[in-house]
């Protein structure tokens, strides 16, 4: 029995020291093949999606006329969550024949593309074209897959359909509820190429252009002009192109978003993206069931008032055909729309915004006004929704005569009790500006990832500092509190609080962690420099 043991190791022992060198040379060829495709410059795909790294993106800049490339992090959830979006794009691109295609890169492991580009967030989509690889053009459509289609057939093909007589521009007119035409006499001129600039960039909308001088006359027009036709509200609002300054591409594409928008919109799931993104600085709200008549009834004195504060554009006298004017008059003023009207149906979409504004469905009917800059939020002292007090209430606001209603929830009764002090909109003042105190305080959002991931760090920290007199860790829910002089723009924020007289506020920006915390309170409110 023992020579049959050892003459089965001695035959087995051979036999696994192949096995385990042919693993290694199975190990090392792979490696060198996987190396191998890193170094050549052959283009892969995946979905559609040309995968591209730093050997590779040479030739595929050469070979596509106009490339978008996602630069990713692998760990990122916002790039997991574009990927089949994205994808997606590609595919439809693709089908298409069109010359625009999509690409990605791993910027974590393609560092020399990431620092050539720039590439500091994730994900960032750059669009190469011509094989131009100095001068991307940073993507700026929306983050979904007919976003990123749109946004590419716009810059593959003409931003704008050229129109030739009236019959042409009549159908393309009447062919979608909203479409926007310049009239321009020399379609190569510089005003003419930035309204290009607008049609190529603003890709829910369709645009036409027009040289024809039959097509000037048609529309009552004699100088360059951009003109929007709606089947709504008015039917066509002229923007003339100053003479002197030319056309301002910032100024129109602001203009045609602001007037692309009903006088009076309903705040949906299809139209929350235009209502925010016409960044209009004001909005007033009117909250209402839809379910009540009485309630409905209450629009026809919101939509009265709404006209007032629409914005104005140079509007020349007189109309001489149905929806047109007639001479422009450079000298009329430009005024932007101040105030944007909307109804908000607290049983429909309606009810996700209730709390931002500490209001539940039974608060209906009533008016709120939002100033967008800082979600200052104002409220008649009683709603009155007759056409004058809505106007009055909101010049007034404008007019800096009414002070925002302040958010604020019940302070808990232990609130002082535990390491870290729960503050509220009602106590913020007595703890943070107490003079004999070093005040370190945490805005959050219950809802917040990274505020949920801090939370830990701050409770250990509070703890650390719990028998320190000078010292108080606090934390406030920004969602049910608000601050007159202190706005979050985002969460977690963290602002100390230094004790003395004069004191200002300092925001805390850097490691969210125990120790760095630490460092920043013994160093009264400034991180000490690292030695080189």
């Amino acid at each position: 029995l023992v020579w049959l043991l050892v003459l089965s190791l001695a035959w087995l022992g051979p036999a696994l020291g192949d096995e385990d060198k042919d693993e290694e040379v199975i190990e090392e060829e792979e490696k060198e093949k996987k190396e191998d495709e890193v170094l050549s410059d052959e283009i892969k795909e995946e979905d559609n999606v040309l995968v591209l790294h730093e050997h590779n993106f040479a030739r595929a800049l050469s070979e596509h006329q106009l490339l978008l490339v996602e630069f990713y992090a692998p760990w990122c959830g916002h790039c997991q969550r574009l990927a089949p979006a994205f994808a997606q794009a590609a595919t439809e691109l693709r089908n298409e024949s069109s010359p625009a295609r999509l690409g990605k890169v791993d910027a974590t492991a393609q560092t020399a593309l990431a620092t050539e580009f720039g590439i500091t967030s994730y994900p960032t989509l750059k669009l190469f074209r011509d094989g131009n690889r100095t001068h991307p053009l940073a993507y700026t459509g929306r983050m979904d897959s007919q976003g990123i289609v749109r946004w590419m057939q716009r810059r593959a093909g003409p931003s704008a359909t050229l129109l030739q007589d009236t019959d042409t521009s009549a159908a393309f007119i009447n062919s979608k509820d909203l479409v926007v035409i310049g009239f321009f006499k020399d379609l190569r001129g510089e005003a003419a190429q930035a309204f290009f600039e607008v049609a190529a960039e603003m890709v829910d909308m369709t645009f036409g252009v027009a040289e024809a001088a039959e097509l000037f006359q048609a529309y009552g027009l004699s100088a360059d002009t951009v003109c929007l036709f709606k089947k709504f509200d008015e039917r066509q609002t002229n923007f003339p192109v100053d003479p002197e300054r030319g056309l301002d591409t910032a100024e129109l594409s602001r203009l045609l978003r602001v007037h692309s928008l009903q006088l009076v919109m309903e705040f949906t799931n299809e139209t929350s993206n235009q209502i925010f993104s016409a960044k209009i600085p004001h909005h007033m709200l009117l909250f209402l069931n839809k379910s009540s008549s009485e309630q409905l009834s209450l629009r026809d004195g919101f939509r009265a008032a709404a006209g007032g504060f629409r914005g104005e554009v140079r509007r020349p006298h007189g109309r001489d055909i149905e929806g047109g004017f007639g001479t422009p008059q450079p000298q009329c003023p430009l005024f932007p729309a101040q105030v944007l009207f909307v109804v908000v149906d607290v049983t429909g979409h309606g009810a996700d915004v209730l709390p931002f504004f500490g209001m539940t469905a039974a608060d209906a009917p009533t008016l709120r006004l939002v100033r967008m800059e800082n979600n200052r939020k104002y409220q008649m002292e009683q709603d009155n929704f007759s056409e004058s007090a809505i106007r009055t209430f909101i010049q007034a606001v404008l007019d800096g005569k009414v002070k925002p209603h302040l958010l604020s929830a019940e302070p808990p009764e232990d609130w002082d009790t535990r390491p870290v002090k729960v503050l509220v909109g009602k106590t913020f003042e007595q703890v943070a500006f107490d003079e004999t105190k070093n005040v370190f305080v945490k805005f959050y959002a219950p809802w917040c990832p990274h505020c949920q991931a801090m939370a830990a760090a701050w409770e250990e920290l509070a703890e650390r500092y719990k028998d320190r007199e000078d010292i108080v860790i606090a934390e406030m829910d920004s969602t049910a509190n608000e601050l007159e002089n202190i706005t979050i723009h985002g969460y977690p924020t963290l602002h100390y609080f230094p004790a003395g007289p004069g004191r200002k506020m300092v925001e805390f920006k850097s490691t969210r962690d125990v120790e760095t915390f630490s460092k920043f309170l013994e160093n009264g409110g400034t991180l000490p420099e690292e030695p080189p």
